[in-house]
């Protein structure tokens, strides 16, 4: 039933056939013995050699993948073959989260194409985890696989959260946690009381501790998350940002302005594009796992797979169509464009100018602005890139009202002002203290009022006490600033729980117990030219 509704909601094409096979629990080896489980789901006449759609899943393989993922492709051309992932929901082996993908994904290729049933093409696809197991192996590619369709995710997948200069704590936290305990006794039932249990770790001090109040017990994923940042031999194995200039397939990707893998994505697209790889590429207004951007992602990825994937499978050309299509906020629609970042896009600087004003006019002499930052009440994180009900483009009224988020305004705009590309920030910042953060949001307020978030980022500082220019990267973006809307910054310290909260006393995220308040300066005078950097439609 809710296969046949999610088809209708998708328009999919007329099914070939409905009456399908489902092998269960196959025994996938692995060369060190473990035995890695996995079902497949082909035609009940005429299954043998069709192209096969293989999908690794920590998640399990029953549920919606069934139901979302196999039987629409089974029913429409694949064969489907979905594998847990080792040490999870009856595959051999112990998880350890993302560094065994690759020894046991080349494993499972290899085994795939020996089998009876298997033809001559195979397809890779998956969101997120699922996406990063196929950039695991993609420099190593078998003859038989003929397209990849990698979905919100990237080759690098939890680096991006452990940079030095700024730990995005909620997601890989909240991550850790869903994975070790989603296959206990009635985990389902269980997510609400859970969801609470998260947010207490996440305000629990030592850090180091907070794994045993969501959980009950350490993690050592969520510790490794604490104590190692992205350049820390630890995570060595589960960086292959460097294969992604070896793939030879066809890769088609798709994501979402507010998903959490997003500036990773759009570098491996970039990395394919240089190197003449001719990838697509698709952006969409999506969170990662709103339940609404879920049912979207998994209608994108089967249309995908029938489209791209099994054309490609075939030896045929799929549908005609740009290289780069993006959703622009503001605007509400898709675009087409030939290459990202887009040309035709130059990079102009919005000042920060005493009185709250925003303006691409040089500043005028002014005093600093200031506000006071304290980590025992932190700035709350308001929507933008989470994995949070919240997610995505909310109201910023209550977060603009607190003290500690200063908000810089355009006059109204005469004009609209289109925005495509990478966002950042330049911030001439001091703190009373050595250890901050410098937090900015770009926003779109209506002529009611009503402010909404675009896109965002933060840089965490050693020498925060010296006046210094801040460079922020904020997170890609494509806007349309209408006309009679105005264009906002905000600035503060934090984003709490999405972004660790700065103690302000250079301690260890995992260790530190003291918490101290500081104040902070913003300077936005004519020799220290606070900006946001947005790239302009010439």
């Amino acid at each position: 039933m809710i296969s046949r509704l999610f088809e209708r909601l998708l328009k999919l094409p007329a099914p070939a056939t409905r009456r399908l096979l489902v092998q269960r629990d196959l025994r996938v080896p692995m060369p060190d013995g473990a035995e890695l489980l996995a079902d497949r789901w082909a035609p009940r006449a005429g299954g043998d050699g069709l192209p096969t759609a293989l999908v690794r899943s920590p998640y399990g393989r029953k549920g919606a993948f069934g139901a979302l993922f196999a039987r629409p492709l089974a029913e429409r051309g694949f064969q489907v073959l979905i594998q847990s992932t080792r040490g999870g929901f009856g595959s051999g082996g112990v998880f350890d989260p993302l560094r065994q993908e690759r020894e046991d994904g080349l494993a499972t290729l290899d085994w795939v194409v020996r089998q009876p049933w298997f033809g001559d093409a195979m397809v890779l696809l998956g969101p997120s985890y699922l996406g990063f197991v196929q950039w695991a192996v993609a420099d190593r590619l078998p003859p038989q696989v003929k397209a990849m369709i990698p979905h919100v995710t990237e080759s690098g997948l939890t680096l991006e959260f452990l940079r030095e200069d700024g730990l995005s704590l909620e997601t890989p936290f909240g991550w850790g946690v869903q994975v070790a305990v989603q296959e206990r006794r009635f985990a389902m039932l269980r997510q609400r009381g859970q969801a609470k249990k998260l947010a207490q770790a996440l305000n629990t001090l030592p850090l180091a501790q907070a794994d045993v109040v969501a959980i009950g017990h350490r993690s050592d994923y969520i510790q490794d998350v604490l104590a190692h940042n992205e350049n820390h031999p630890r995570w060595a194995a589960v960086d292959h940002r460097p294969r992604v200039a070896d793939v030879t397939v066809p890769v088609s990707s798709f994501g979402g302005w507010y998903d959490i893998f997003l500036p990773g994505q759009l570098r491996d697209f970039r990395t394919l594009q240089d190197a003449g790889r001719r990838p697509r590429l698709t952006v969409g207004p999506w969170t990662h796992a709103g339940r609404p951007d879920l049912l979207a992602g998994a209608g994108l990825t089967i249309r995908e797979a029938l489209e791209f994937g099994l054309a490609h499978a075939r030896g045929e050309e799929p549908p005609e169509r740009a290289p780069v299509r993006l959703f622009v906020m503001g605007e509400e629609i898709w675009r087409d464009f030939a290459s990202w970042p887009p040309e035709g896009y130059a990079p102009q600087r919005f000042h920060l100018q005493s009185g709250g004003v925003l303006s691409t006019d040089a500043p005028a002499e002014s005093a600093s602005s200031g506000y006071r930052y304290d980590p025992a009440d932190p700035t709350p994180a308001a929507g933008g890139v989470r994995m949070a009900p919240d997610a995505g483009r909310v109201d910023n009224a209550a977060l603009e009202a607190r003290a500690d988020v200063l908000t810089y305004t355009t006059a109204v705009l005469d004009e609209d002002v289109e925005v495509i590309g990478e966002v950042s920030a330049e911030i001439w910042f001091r703190s009373s203290l050595p250890f901050a953060d410098v937090f900015v949001r770009l926003c779109d307020v209506g002529p009611d009022g009503r402010s909404v978030n675009v896109c965002d980022g933060l840089t965490s500082l050693t020498s925060a006490d010296e006046l210094a220019a801040v460079a922020v990267r904020m997170w890609p973006t494509a806007h349309r600033f209408r006309r009679g809307h105005r264009i906002r910054v905000q600035v503060s310290s934090g984003a709490f729980p999405r972004y660790a909260r700065n103690p302000g006393t250079g301690e260890p995220h995992a260790t530190a117990t003291t918490l101290r308040a500081a104040d902070q300066e913003i300077h936005h005078d004519l020799a220290h030219a606070s900006a946001v950097v947005l790239p302009v439609r010439s």
